[in-house]
Formats: C-alpha cells, structure tokens, sequence
C-alpha cells in the first residue's frame, strides 16, 4: 500500500468519527428530561409520553420512603428517602409499567414512542 493510500485512509477514518462523535452530540441534545412526582403515595399523572432516549426522574416528594420497579426493563431503585430521586433514561420504544414498590396501588405507565 502506497503512502498516499494510507494517508486517504487515515483521513476517512477521522472524518468518519468525527461524523459519528457529532452525531451522538446532537441526539444527546435532543433527548428531553422529564419529572414525575411521587405524593400522598401517589404519583402525579397516570401516563407520560416520552420519546425514545428521554430520561424520567422519579422524583420523591412524599414524606414516606417509595420505590420504583419497571418488570418490563428489570429496573428496582431500590429505596427512594422523601426528597431523594431515581432517574432513568428510555432507550426503546414500547409501554412500560411502574410501580412503588412499597405501596401496591402507586402506578403508572410510561409510553416511549
């Protein structure tokens, strides 16, 4: 191989990564956060439509300890202390069930489009 060849080489492969990290800058930029708050054990809307890459905070605004469990992704938070958060970003599409894990009737759905 011919050192021009090499060079014509290099200079593609830089162009295309520089092609690739721009376009992931860019979806990143896109990508939208929303916040769903968790009171009186309840959370604050039955549905949010979100788009695919968007990121949803359960926000814990209750005075009592909740949960976040999504069965569909095997997602737990684990405990959420009042105040203190669970974020978490939805890279498919589809309809997902949440649900506290400490109090059965605290659900909703997050529908990823």
């Amino acid at each position: 191989m011919a050192p021009k060849d090499c060079v014509g080489i290099v200079r593609l492969f830089i162009f295309s990564f520089c092609c690739f990290a721009v376009g992931g800058f860019f979806a990143a930029l896109a990508a939208e956060h929303h916040t769903v708050l968790q009171n009186n054990k309840s959370f604050d809307r039955e549905e949010i439509v979100i788009a695919i890459g968007d990121s949803v905070e359960f926000k814990n605004a209750d005075q009592v300890k909740h949960n976040i469990q999504i069965q569909e992704l095997g997602y737990n938070s684990g405990i959420q202390q009042p105040g203190s958060g669970s974020s978490l970003r939805f890279d498919e599409s589809g309809r997902f069930k949440v649900r506290c894990g400490i109090h059965s009737k605290m659900k909703m759905t997050v529908l990823v489009e």
